[in-house]
């Protein structure tokens, strides 16, 4: 079978943050958007549809999912239509999907969309919904949700490497400033200083307020083709080169090491043997810092920094401006917000910005070439990598 390349011909976000819109009403919102973002596009070319969706039948009460959504967003897929659910990863599955759909043929030009309406009136509901990602049999009734599981890495990752709380900080910092810069995110408005973050309550020791991604609403969408028929649509498409994943355990007594994510470092070593590049080759990177500690551990598993020098990497601002690669500019989870299905697609629609020189100076790259896409899900167990490299005009 001949295996087609795929390219990202562009995309949109609606505003992150606490909204007053419906489920339907988010859908209605990015589909209006995508076609303005994607001025080419028309409705009758769009042959496959992909929704990324973590938690719709409890969030929002709404089963059959990925029609529903199509059709608040003007689209009727006559090829594929599917949902793909995985927990905070949801989004960046749905572009894996479109993606292999297209690389095999099966589709030519395919929307891929994330929807995530998490803020309901009672917050208890909606923490009960999010325990549902866990093995809640097991790891339910000890209350490993993701703030304690996550101050578990934290506190493993201080005592092996004395990782400190400043360090954390420095992460939140860099992020939730890239955020201002970004009028969709859910904390645009927001500053906050490193003094500030280290100022702010207790959620999990040792993780403040401020290291903590938040329970946020959104949508996004991405337009994926063919790189033949990329051109009717776009002069700067970004082309996936590389896709890796990994899922190593799902209940908490199969985890092994807190501080070594063996699943990262194998998905991201499949996806760069898939791109033919390393590690020190990418200019832009998405990762998932949905906690502070997180980004510092994925410095280290994408090789960017050694073992244990995660924090140090982070308070030398090497993954900000100026260092050795761009790290979540678009102002990450912490900055932006999570809304779970529409994560991996928002991340993958700042590369495409990035790649085309349409973000604010404050919060680019220079002249980036390659780019890297992160999500994890669940308790770290599961880890997507997608890697893409500008194509067309620079």
């Amino acid at each position: 079978m001949n295996v087609r390349e795929v390219a990202l011909v562009g995309g949109t976000t609606t505003r992150f943050g606490v909204r007053a819109s419906t489920w339907a009403e988010l859908a209605q919102e990015v589909g209006a958007a995508l076609f303005r973002a994607v001025p080419e596009l028309r409705s009758e070319d769009v042959d496959s549809f992909f929704l990324g969706a973590a938690e719709p039948e409890r969030f929002a009460f709404q089963s059959h999912a990925a029609p529903f959504a199509a059709e608040q967003m003007g689209l009727r897929p006559t090829r594929i239509i599917q949902r793909t659910e995985l927990a905070c990863a949801s989004g960046q599955s749905a572009i894996r999907s479109a993606y292999a759909a297209i690389a095999s043929g099966l589709a030519d030009v395919a929307v891929a969309a994330g929807v995530e309406k998490m803020n309901l009136p009672s917050m208890a509901e909606a923490n009960t919904s999010m325990a549902c990602v866990l093995d809640r049999a097991w790891d339910g009734p000890h209350g490993a949700t993701a703030p304690p599981f996550f101050a578990m890495v934290a506190q493993r990752h201080q005592l092996e490497y004395g990782t400190t709380d400043e360090q954390m900080a420095a992460v939140s910092e860099k992020n939730h400033r890239f955020a201002n810069a970004n009028s969709d995110a859910q904390f645009y408005e927001k500053k906050f200083d490193r003094a500030k973050l280290l100022r702010l309550p207790l959620v999990a020791p040792p993780l403040r307020l401020g290291d903590c991604s938040s329970m946020t609403d959104g949508a996004a969408a991405v337009v994926l083709t063919s790189a033949d028929l990329a051109r009717k649509y776009t002069d700067r498409p970004a082309i996936i080169r590389g896709s890796g994943q990994y899922s190593d355990f799902h209940n908490l007594a199969n985890a092994g090491s807190l501080t070594d994510w063996v699943g990262l470092r194998r998905a991201a070593r499949e996806a760069f043997d898939r791109a033919g590049v390393g590690p020190e080759a990418i200019d832009v990177a998405e990762v998932h810092d949905c906690f502070t500690i997180s980004e510092i551990i994925e410095y280290e598993m994408f090789g960017w920094a050694d073992p244990g020098r995660g924090g140090a990497f982070a308070a030398d601002g090497q993954g900000d401006q100026g260092g050795k690669l761009l790290v979540n500019p678009r102002g990450g989870l912490l900055g932006c917000g999570h809304p779970l299905g529409a994560t991996g697609i928002a991340q993958a629609v700042e590369v495409y910005r990035q790649f085309a020189h349409d973000v604010p100076a404050s919060r680019a790259a220079p002249d980036p070439e390659w780019a890297l896409v992160h999500n994890l899900s669940g308790s770290a167990n599961v880890h997507s990598v997608m890697i893409y490299q500008r194509g067309g005009a620079a």
